[in-house]
């Protein structure tokens, strides 16, 4: 059977996770418009007949990196980069966005690795703008490379196709029978977390998302049909924990709804979250 680690990277916001969640057809890495999204590499395991891959999901390189937590996530990333502890590089690109230095640091670090590499150009459903042109020389570079869309699952075959017939002969690399889901590194509280960040960074604008982190203190089985769950949202500033609880509690509430909504759609029990803002102004050097 086909077994391997295989490496998703590409700049902020080109789409990586959407693309794992819609090829291991379960949502394990959250998704929103906003970078520092995915903060840390997330793995999780897909297997067919074909064999088994350990898809390891990373965080966006950011090509000025302004604040502590986006140094942080690029120092993190770039030594994770040089272990080269995976088997195959999936260099996801959007071709609707122009090149930048973020794109150019990418690419250098790609460059870097030793491992084979496909080129994934994302969005193919969106034909303007189109910014192919500036990536045109990668096709030089990188073989194969397959449009594709995660969004709306075009071409999602062919990429899985190409994976598999890269990857080495093996045996698996993890036992899957008592799996309840595909995350390997995600335990249920840093799971819940994430999906309360989620929730936060789509709700939010532009500048709070990155001030925020979030935590999951408790999970109780209340009854056969309740889960309780104790959360918190640290931000680095008073002022934001007012923009975070909104007037009259409104924005924090809508929070909290939405999130119930995904945990109870996914659990099939009702959910009584209970989630309360801290501020702590140096959590991001503790990141």
């Amino acid at each position: 059977m086909k077994v391997g680690k295989v490496l998703l990277t590409g700049r902020p916001n080109s789409g990586k996770s959407t693309l794992l969640n819609n090829l291991l057809g379960h949502k394990v890495s959250i998704t929103s418009p906003k970078p520092q999204t995915t903060r840390f590499p997330l793995e999780a395991v897909y297997e067919d007949e074909r064999g088994q891959i350990i898809f390891i999901d990373t965080p966006g390189m950011f090509g000025k990196a302004e604040d502590t937590l986006s140094r942080t996530i690029n120092h993190n990333l770039e030594a994770f980069y040089k272990q080269e502890e995976f088997d195959l590089v999936v260099y996801v690109i959007d071709h609707t966005r122009s090149r930048d230095k973020e794109e150019n640091r990418i690419l250098g670090w790609v460059r870097k690795i030793t491992k084979p590499k496909i080129l994934v150009v994302n969005k193919a459903d969106i034909k303007t703008p189109d910014f192919w042109a500036e990536y045109s020389f990668y096709e030089a570079e990188f073989q194969p490379v397959i449009q594709v869309s995660a969004l709306t699952h075009f071409n999602l075959n062919l990429l899985m196709n190409a994976i598999f017939d890269l990857l080495p002969i093996g045996e698996k690399l993890v036992d899957t029978t008592n799996m309840i889901q595909p995350g390997l590194n995600l335990d249920s509280k840093l799971y819940l977390s994430e999906i309360i960040r989620e929730k936060v960074f789509l709700l939010m604008r532009k500048e709070l998302p990155y001030t925020v982190q979030t935590q999951v203190d408790t999970i109780e089985n209340r009854n056969q049909h309740t889960l309780y769950i104790k959360g918190r949202i640290v931000t680095t500033a008073d002022r934001y924990k007012v923009m975070i609880i909104g007037k009259n509690g409104a924005m924090i509430k809508e929070i909290g709804i939405l999130t119930r909504k995904e945990l109870e759609a996914a659990t099939g029990k009702k959910i009584f979250l209970d989630l309360q803002v801290d501020v702590n102004p140096h959590w991001q050097e503790t990141f």
